[in-house]
C-alpha cells in the first residue's frame, strides 16, 4: 500500500481512535493536548501481511537444525509460500533428520539422501547448495551460522535468540551489516513483529496515541520447560545438546532464550536500548542443567525511563506472558489488545473479528515467512538481524546482572569478551565442571 493510501480496515481503525480521543479531550479543539507523534510517517517499518507470498521463482531452501523448532519452521515456510523446495538438511543428530525427512515426505518434498549432512559443520555443506537457508539449531551456533550464510550470499531466517554472548552479538552485528551490503533478506523469529495485533499497537504508538515513553513491564512466567534426561550411551557433549534448553552455554539461559519475546517487545515500542541493568535471579526447582528458573531485572533506558522485566519457569506459581508499555498520555497491554488513557478509558482496541473476516492465515509463525519470501522475490533488502541481537544483549545484559549482583551497563556488556562456546566442538566428553550454577556476590 502506498504512503498516500489508507485501507478500510486502516481507515476504520484510525477513525474510532479520534472518536475515543475526542471522548477524553484529545481532539484537534485543544492544541495542548494534539496528539503528536512519537516517530515520524515513512521513518519506521511496517509490514505488509498479507495470507500467502507472491508468486515467482522457484526458491531452494535447507534447515539447519532438525527438532521441534526446525520442523515446525519448515513447516511454516510451506505453508507461506508456494514454488517452494527443500533441498538439503543438517543436524548434529541423523535421528533428527530422519524425522523431518519423513514428515517432508509426506509433503511431497522429498530431499535426497546424500543431500542429508550429520555434523557440527553440516551448516556449510546446507548452506552451499540453496538460495535460502533456515537456521534453528540451539542458539549458541547461530552467530557463526549466519555469517557463513551471508558470505555465501544466502538469504536467512534466523530462528531467536540469534546469540547468547556479547562475542556472539558481535558477529550478528557485523553480519547483519555485511547482508544489508549484499542486498539479502534476513528475518528473525520474533514472530510479534508479524502478528498482526502487535503490528497495530505498534502503528498506534509511534502515532503518538500513548504520548512519550515513561517505562514498561514485560512478563513471561509459566510451568518448567521440557528436560531429558540423560541416557545411556550419551556422552557429555550428546546429552548437553539434547537437552540443550536447560544448559547456559547453549541456550544463554531462559531469559534469553524465551523471554528475550518479551524484552524485544518493549525495545520495538520504545525505539530506546537499554543503558544498564540491575537484577535478581535464583535457580530452585530446576531438574537438569545450570541455568536459572527466575529473573527480576531493572532495565534502565536514561531520563527515568525503566523497564520491569520478569520471567520464571516453575510449576505451581501464577503465570503471565504479556507486555506493557506505558506514556506521559496512556499506556498498551498485549494481553487484553489494548490502549488506554492515564484514567483507564479504552482509546484503542484491536479489532480480532475484523481480523478474521478479512484474513485466512492469522499465524505469526507463517506470516514472518510470507514477509521474507516477498522481500526475496521483490528483489528488496530488508534485514532484521540487528536489532534482534540488540534485544538479545539486552536479555544477556540482563543475565549477567543476576549472576553477579552487579549493576551491569550496556557498554560493559557489548565489551565483554564472554564467550559461551567450548575450544572443541566433538561428541565425547567435557570438562562438566566448567558448567556450574551461578552464585552472585561473595560469602562471608
Amino acid at each position: 500500500m502506498s504512503d498516500n493510501k489508507m485501507g478500510r480496515r486502516e481507515f476504520l481503525s484510525y477513525s474510532a481512535v479520534l472518536g475515543a480521543a475526542g471522548v477524553v479531550g484529545l481532539s484537534s479543539c485543544s492544541k495542548k493536548e494534539r496528539i503528536t507523534p512519537l516517530r515520524q510517517p515513512g521513518s519506521y517499518y511496517v509490514p505488509e501481511l498479507p495470507d500467502k507470498a507472491i508468486d515467482g521463482k522457484e526458491l531452494k531452501v535447507g534447515l539447519v537444525g532438525c527438532g521441534g523448532r526446525g520442523s515446525g519452521a519448515i513447516q511454516n515456510l510451506l505453508d507461506a509460500a508456494d514454488g517452494i523446495k527443500v533441498v538439503a538438511l543438517g543436524d548434529v543428530f541423523q535421528d533428527r533428520i530422519a524425522d523431518v525427512k519423513a514428515m517432508l515426505d509426506k509433503r511431497g518434498q522429498v530431499v535426497p539422501d546424500e543431500n542429508c549432512f550429520v555434523g557440527f559443520d553440516a551448516y556449510k555443506k546446507v548452506i552451499d547448495m540453496v538460495d535460502m537457508v533456515i537456521l534453528t539449531t540451539p542458539p549458541v551456533f547461530r552467530p557463526d551460522q549466519f555469517k557463513y550464510a551471508v558470505e555465501k550470499g544466502v538469504h536467512s531466517f534466523l530462528e531467536k535468540p540469534i546469540c547468547v554472548d556479547p562475542k556472539g552479538y558481535r558477529t550478528c552485528v557485523a553480519a547483519s551489516k555485511q547482508a544489508e551490503a549484499k542486498g539479502l533478506c534476513v528475518v528473525t523469529g520474533t514472530q510479534r513483529h508479524h502478528q498482526r495485533e502487535y503490528v497495530e499497537a505498534y502503528q498506534k504508538i509511534s502515532e503518538g496515541l500513548i504520548g512519550e515513553i515513561t517505562g514498561g513491564n514485560v512478563y513471561w512466567n509459566q510451568g518448567m520447560l521440557w528436560y531429558r534426561e540423560r541416557q545411556k550411551g550419551w556422552s557429555d557433549m550428546e546429552w548437553m545438546i539434547r537437552d540443550w534448553v536447560n544448559w547456559k552455554w547453549l541456550s544463554g539461559d531462559h531469559i534469553v532464550e524465551q523471554h528475550v519475546h518479551n524484552i524485544d517487545v518493549f525495545l520495538w515500542m520504545s525505539g530506546l536500548k537499554p543503558t544498564r541493568a540491575h537484577a535478581v535471579g535464583a535457580r530452585h526447582r530446576r531438574i537438569t542443567g545450570d541455568q536459572y528458573d527466575q529473573f527480576s531485572v531493572d532495565f534502565q533506558f536514561g531520563n527515568g525511563v525503566h523497564c520491569h522485566s520478569m520471567c520464571r519457569q516453575i510449576d505451581g506459581c501464577t503465570t503471565a506472558v504479556r507486555e506493557e508499555v506505558h506514556g506521559t498520555k496512556g499506556y498498551w497491554r498485549s494481553d487484553k489488545k489494548e490502549i488506554y488513557d492515564l484514567k483507564g478509558n479504552v482509546l484503542w482496541k484491536y479489532d480480532e473479528e475484523a481480523e478474521k473476516a478479512e484474513h485466512t492465515q492469522n499465524n505469526p509463525y507463517v506470516l514472518e515467512h510470507v514477509d521474507w519470501v516477498n522481500h526475496i522475490r521483490k528483489g528488496e533488502m530488508h534485514v532484521e538481524a540487528e536489532e534482534t541481537a540488540i534485544s538479545c544483549l539486552a536479555g544477556v545484559m540482563g543475565r549477567e546482572a543476576a549472576y553477579t549482583g552487579e549493576s551491569v551497563t550496556w557498554d560493559e556488556i557489548n565489551a565483554s569478551q564472554i564467550d559461551y562456546m567450548p575450544e572443541k566442538l566433538e561428541m565425547g566428553p567435557m570438562d562438566m565442571s566448567k558448567y556450574t550454577v551461578q552464585v552472585p556476590g561473595k560469602a562471608k
